[in-house]
């Protein structure tokens, strides 16, 4: 498995495929979220197939915001979103971030533990809609 930095484009494809992504963001709503800030886009190759990615980008000098990922059904429970995390904790202290910050939704439970197990802690929590759609927010300091 290989982790490279991509381009936006290159990364709609798996975005557009991942089936918990049921309300799709439109390429140009991407594009304005991140166009003025410093950002990250990885992109993880199994055996030269898009596997996964993930998105950030920053919210001032300090916080690193991992706003969106995902990992492909066929290739989850193999370590790819493990090492997408890894990668953009070491791109966020080569850049001198100092604090990382996601956030989850309590129907996504793999990525719950995911972020657990690497030592984000939770900082808030949003209630949205039904408990399953709750939004949390987890930061690590780098």
């Amino acid at each position: 498995m290989t982790i490279s930095t991509t381009s936006l484009e290159e990364i709609m494809p798996i975005y557009q495929s991942i089936p918990e992504f049921d309300k799709p963001i439109h390429t140009a709503e991407l594009l304005q979220r991140i166009s003025l800030r410093e950002k990250i886009a990885l992109i993880a190759y199994s055996e030269g197939k898009p596997a996964g990615f993930k998105l950030g980008y920053a919210i001032d000098d300090e916080l690193l915001y991992s706003w969106l990922g995902g990992v492909l059904p066929a290739y989850r429970q193999s370590g790819v979103a493990q090492k997408l995390l890894i990668a953009q904790e070491e791109w966020a202290r080569v850049k001198g971030y100092c604090r990382l910050q996601v956030k989850t939704r309590n129907s996504f439970p793999g990525m719950l533990r995911l972020l657990i197990k690497n030592n984000y802690h939770i900082i808030n929590l949003e209630k949205k809609g039904q408990t399953a759609d709750y939004r949390v927010l987890l930061e690590k300091r780098l």
